[in-house]
């Protein structure tokens, strides 16, 4: 019996027969399940830090930067799963992540107006590159070389944000759910990249498990930030009539 790409066959005929599954059975199941459930929580992961900014229209705080890092890191990721026809459940959230990467990019640019000859050559160069990529359209040595780096585009991505929300001893319009989102969904990952046992790279052996680690570290140093730099309601003194 076939689901979504889940064979339920041995769990059932194990249930049939009055046993519990074995885990060589249940595992790839979990995995799969796991995988299909980040992919449809991925489609608004993002969707809290948009609706602070618009909220209050400000992106205080915020590294743009690692931002736009970001789309690029998700580019190329999307690009390499593509590329290696991977079952949709070990990256589909990758497809999601960067829509929405590139609308969180936009918002912040249209509050950071007036904007400079810089940014739209970037924004130009991104859109004239990324197609190419995702299409899988460059040589196989330069797509492993591109992919060996997102692991460290990734890194770099969160570095800007985690330096500035130390050095304000603030975390500005971050939004604490989102954060949590990504640190929730970079440990899911590391799971069930193991069991669906996604290729590794030929470049310094970098695998898919590199990027949901750097994620689980980097986005959980964040998430602390966050809770350390909370500011304390301010009670209302009743007053004394």
């Amino acid at each position: 019996m076939d689901f979504l790409g889940v064979d339920l066959s041995c769990a059932f005929g194990s249930l049939r027969s009055g046993q519990i599954p074995h885990k060589d059975c249940l595992l790839p199941i979990i995995s799969k399940l796991l995988g299909y459930c980040l992919v449809a929580a991925s489609t608004t992961v993002k969707v809290p830090q948009i609706l602070k900014i618009l909220k209050h229209k400000s992106i205080r705080g915020l590294s743009t930067a690692a931002f736009e890092l970001e789309v690029v890191g998700y580019t190329i990721a999307l690009a390499y799963c593509l590329h290696k026809e991977l079952p949709f459940s070990a990256y589909g959230e990758l497809l999601f992540l960067l829509i929405q990467a590139i609308i969180l990019v936009a918002i912040i640019y249209y509050y950071s107006q007036p904007l400079g000859i810089k940014t739209w050559f970037k924004a130009l160069l991104y859109c004239a590159v990324a197609p190419t990529v995702l299409a899988g359209q460059i040589d196989p040595v330069l797509f492993e070389a591109l992919y060996a780096s997102q692991h460290a585009i990734f890194f770099f991505a969160r570095i800007p944000q985690i330096w500035a929300n130390f050095r304000n001893k603030s975390t500005g319009e971050l939004s604490f759910l989102t954060c949590l989102m990504n640190f929730g969904g970079s440990t899911v990952r590391i799971f069930t990249s193991i069991q669906e046992k996604v290729p590794t790279s030929g470049i310094l052996s970098l695998n898919v498990l590199m990027g949901s680690v750097i994620g689980v570290v980097t986005n959980g140093s964040i998430l602390c930030q966050i809770i350390v730099y909370q500011k304390p309601q301010v009670k209302k003194e009743k007053k004394v009539e």
